[in-house]
């Protein structure tokens, strides 16, 4: 009998749903303590794997022994699939140390240097390094090749065993029977790649680009971790196929261990916390003679030893399940038990609201804001404005007022439905200039510069928005020594030809009054008085 892959595929499985959920939140030091607690349950199961196969070798020894004709074949397909299983393990291992290395001292190894004094790696939230190795200097994609190079190879060990002529006729083989079995290890080969990443994010250029862009050491260390787990497990998967071959071998059961296959590791408070349970072992066999039960309670367990568990996130901060499950072995009768724990975190949604430009709306502006919520896609959130409108998308808004006052900024996502409160203002005083400068608001101009102006503008100082005054109206007034006062009204911002005439009349000495200022500003219903400004010419 084999050690199949299913129960296995399960809690791997389960690892990669609890570290895509997480990768959804903002990566706090308990995320990064979960993200490594994942990938030393999956190192842990990695080196049960691949003494289960060398166990499930030796024990088939003895049989060879007897069946020499077959004896070579088998071996030498056993043999072939660890070698090329190893290598590709020792590989991504390589790797592993480089992200750790690279992230850490740089001194070209893995060691002490590069963890902190809790013995994790210092720059597990480095994100530019798993980028450039990984997907801008070519490893992820080497990675990819590997992958299928080295699935297909294992395929082709297969098939080259059990299409031999002595094996088919030592195991009374039909020809049906072994392509049967031929497509049973093709589709349980568990180390591959898929094109899905391109249906699930259409920004991404590939599936390396797709698994390790912008991810944390921390994150990527447990992918890597899975693909190794995804090797051995084929491994195992191929091995007890090949040993079934040989017949009479007996299931030897060594460790159990229970598998929760959680839907998230972090909920919102009045969502359930759902996980679907089953027995990690070495065999199929178990199911109808095993228990597992959580926090006491047992889960009723279907004809795949798989149940599920469901409880309602009432309080906040992090919750605990103590599983244990009972295994009977179907052959031995023998009964043997397991434990483990899996913790999740309940919290509540947050959200930002924030204004890109200033922390207040002005009347007659583009307002933009960006808005956020932790643990929700953007197609969920929705918002709305009291006191103004909204329009946007994908985490980008403009608000556009009409009236001073107060407005509200109401965001809704699951989980949360929260205001947030924002004053609206007028558009600011502008300075009135003469000819656009800042500096020209008054004081003393000389003669020539004077003249060369071609009238008043309004200009928004310090203003941080893309708006423009326009000037309505003014009185110029020249009063020369000796002479009385001369005013020309002035309707819009160019001087007419009254005021330029006084304007060039202009000799040193000469003063310059421009009063009765009126400026329109977006969002204005009337005009705004402004300022006077005077000129002493010299």
């Amino acid at each position: 009998m084999s050690i199949p892959k299913e129960p296995r595929q399960l809690m791997i499985n389960l690892m990669y749903l609890v570290l895509t959920a997480l990768l959804a939140l903002n990566v706090s030091a308990e995320v990064m303590n979960a993200f490594f607690d994942i990938d030393k349950s999956l190192v842990k199961s990695n080196k049960l794997t691949s003494a289960g196969v060398e166990s499930t070798k030796q024990g088939i020894q003895g049989v060879l022994d007897k069946k020499p004709k077959i004896k070579t074949q088998i071996n030498t397909g056993i043999d072939a699939v660890r070698t090329d299983v190893d290598a590709i393990v020792k590989y991504i291992e390589d790797v592993k140390d480089q992200l750790i290395d690279q992230s850490g001292n740089k001194d070209g190894s893995n060691n002490e240097g590069d963890y902190d004094k809790f013995g994790k790696p210092k720059g597990k939230k480095n994100k530019d390094v798993t980028t450039k190795m990984l997907v801008l200097d070519g490893m992820g994609d080497n990675i990819e090749a590997q992958v299928n190079d080295i699935s297909e190879k294992l395929l082709a060990h297969y098939t080259a065993v059990i299409t031999d002529k002595d094996i088919i006729g030592e195991a009374k083989l039909k020809e049906d029977e072994v392509q049967q079995k031929i497509d049973d290890i093709k589709n349980g080969i568990t180390l591959k790649t898929d094109n899905s990443w391109k249906e699930k994010s259409k920004d991404k250029t590939s599936w390396a680009d797709y698994k390790f862009r912008q991810m944390p050491v921390a994150a990527v260390l447990p992918v890597l971790t899975k693909i190794q787990a995804d090797a051995r497990n084929s491994e195992a998967t191929i091995v007890n196929k090949l040993a079934e071959l040989v017949g009479g071998r007996e299931i030897k059961l060594n460790k159990f261990f229970p598998v929760m296959n959680a839907k998230k590791g972090y909920v919102i408070k009045g969502e359930k916390f759902e996980a679907e349970v089953a027995i990690g072992a070495y065999s199929s066999d178990f199911a109808g003679s095993s228990t597992i039960t959580v926090n006491g309670q047992k889960i009723n367990l279907n004809a795949e030893g798989k149940g599920t568990y469901t409880a309602t996130a009432n309080s906040y901060g992090k919750q605990t399940l103590n599983l244990k499950a009972v295994v009977k072995n179907p052959i031995t009768g023998e009964i043997m038990d397991g434990t483990s724990s899996f913790s999740y975190e309940v919290g509540e949604r947050s959200a930002t609201v924030s204004a890109d430009k200033m922390n207040v709306f002005y009347i007659g502006v583009k307002n933009p804001i960006s808005v956020a919520v932790a643990g929700a896609s953007s197609n969920e959130v929705k918002v709305s404005a009291t006191g103004a409108t909204a329009s946007g998308s994908n985490g980008k808004y403009v608000i556009t007022a009409t009236r001073p006052g107060e407005a509200s900024i109401n965001v809704t996502a699951p989980g949360i439905k929260k205001s947030f409160p924002f004053r609206i203002k007028r558009i600011p005083d502008p300075v009135p200039t003469l000819g656009g400068g800042p500096s020209k608001n008054g004081g003393a101009m000389g003669n020539g510069e004077f003249k060369a102006q071609l009238g008043l503008a309004a200009v928004l100082v310090g203003f941080d928005f893309d708006a423009k005054c326009k000037i309505q109206g003014y009185e110029v007034t020249k009063v020369a020594k000796r002479q009385d006062p001369v005013t020309s009204n002035n309707a819009g911002a160019r001087y007419n030809d009254k005021s330029k005439r006084l304007v060039t009349s202009a000799k040193p000495g000469d003063t310059y009054y421009f009063d009765n200022v009126k400026a329109k500003c977006p969002g204005d219903p009337a005009g705004r008085k402004l300022p006077s400004i005077v000129f002493k010419i010299k």
